[in-house]
């Protein structure tokens, strides 16, 4: 035997998508809070310490939180070649738009207290706070054109045409989507702020966190109530075959209202994630109301979890939908690698993810605590 064929090839699938959904979650956990504590940095700090102390509550760690998105590019790019062409083709100007903020945060960081001049600081925490607030805005959007279908198709020689624009993204339910996604991260990183801070900063990140909190829940059940009500989805009419090769044109699809609520229907345990989203935003909200710091930021991360779990849980088993021509949207089942592809990609997750997880965790533990104003104002130790 193969060593690759110990594990099955629909087996090795299915694992791909369950380990894309966690490098997703990964990255809105971690890489979520500093986006947060960016757009929520002119609401939370008055004065340039303020401002110092919220910055600093994420200086050491943001850096190490990217690798998350990294790795999910990477993920994308080797485990489900299809989703990666199309996905970063067609939304080619959005994920510019995105990484834009994304590349000129690290400036704004290192560029902020390089001059004392009031006026250059300034322009430089309204970048930080535009970075922060594009990318979830555009993620979550990216999201919202996740469940309405991307208007692509294959041609016979499954050359790919992507027929849509960047304003065509733009749509209501998507924007619904963004600001499910912009509400959220405001939420952790204002967790995350009562975590890590002190005085007025942390004081401030509460109130705005517990409004952040109650605002995520009731737009991610509004956002259910409108997929259900005005948003057709998408479900395969003929035969499945998890092992077979990834030829997204062998199947057909049809669009039919209420077919992202199938798998909650057939599987009653997928309605866990949902109730995982709302729960976490009523508990990070009490947490916050209480100042019970640790509880407000797990519940926040899990409400993180639960939400983008929701849309794995709804869309499944596809990946990518098409709204121009149906049968050409890309699943589980026929948009991966091939079989050793796949099992050599887990091998080597196998070593190198655990090592990752093990460092992030020691930084954490290493750098836990708030962090000292009096030491930023005097200038002991490297700070931003």
């Amino acid at each position: 035997m193969v060593l690759h064929e110990l594990i099955s090839y629909d087996v090795l699938r299915l694992v791909w998508w369950a380990l894309l959904g966690a490098l997703l979650i990964g990255f809105a956990v971690t890489d979520g809070f500093d986006l947060g504590v960016g757009m929520l940095l002119p609401a939370v700090a008055r004065t340039d310490l303020e401002r110092r102390v919220a910055i600093n509550s994420v200086g050491p760690v943001w850096e190490g939180n990217q690798v998350w998105l990294i790795l999910g590019g990477g993920a994308i790019f080797a485990a489900w070649p299809p989703l990666y062409a199309v996905s970063f083709s067609g939304f080619y100007l959005a994920m510019f738009a995105a990484l834009v903020p994304l590349i000129l945060r690290p400036v704004a960081f290192k560029f902020r207290s390089k001059r004392e001049e009031p006026v250059w600081r300034a322009r430089w925490d309204a970048v930080l706070c535009l970075c922060g607030l594009v990318p979830a805005l555009i993620f979550g959007v990216a999201m919202g054109n996740v469940l309405l279908g991307v208007p692509f198709r294959f041609a016979p020689d499954m050359r790919i045409f992507y027929e849509g624009g960047f304003f065509g993204l733009l749509t209501p339910f998507a924007l619904l989507a963004g600001l499910v996604s912009v509400a959220m991260l405001a939420m952790h990183g204002s967790a995350w702020l009562l975590l890590k801070t002190e005085g007025p900063v942390a004081e401030r990140a509460r109130r705005i966190g517990m409004g952040a909190a109650l605002a995520t829940l009731v737009l991610f059940a509004l956002g259910g109530v409108v997929l259900w009500s005005f948003v057709e989805g998408y479900r395969i009419t003929s035969v499945i075959d998890p092992m077979g090769p990834s030829a997204p044109l062998r199947k057909t699809v049809e669009r039919a209202a209420g077919a992202w609520f199938a798998n909650y229907a057939q599987h009653g345990w997928t309605m866990a994630a949902p109730a995982l989203g709302l729960a976490g935003c009523a508990l990070a909200a009490l947490g916050l109301a209480l100042r019970r710091e640790v509880l407000a930021l797990l519940a926040s991360a899990g409400a993180i979890a639960g939400i983008v779990l929701s849309v794995g849980a709804s869309t499944f088993p596809f990946l990518l939908p098409s709204s121009l021509d149906p049968r050409a949207s890309l699943t589980v089942w026929d948009a991966s690698s091939s079989h050793l592809t796949l099992f050599v990609m887990l091998v080597v997750t196998a070593v190198f993810l655990p090592l990752i997880v093990a460092y992030t965790s020691w930084v954490y533990k290493v750098l836990w605590g708030k962090v000292d104003a009096r030491a930023i104002a005097d200038g002991s130790g490297h700070s931003y």
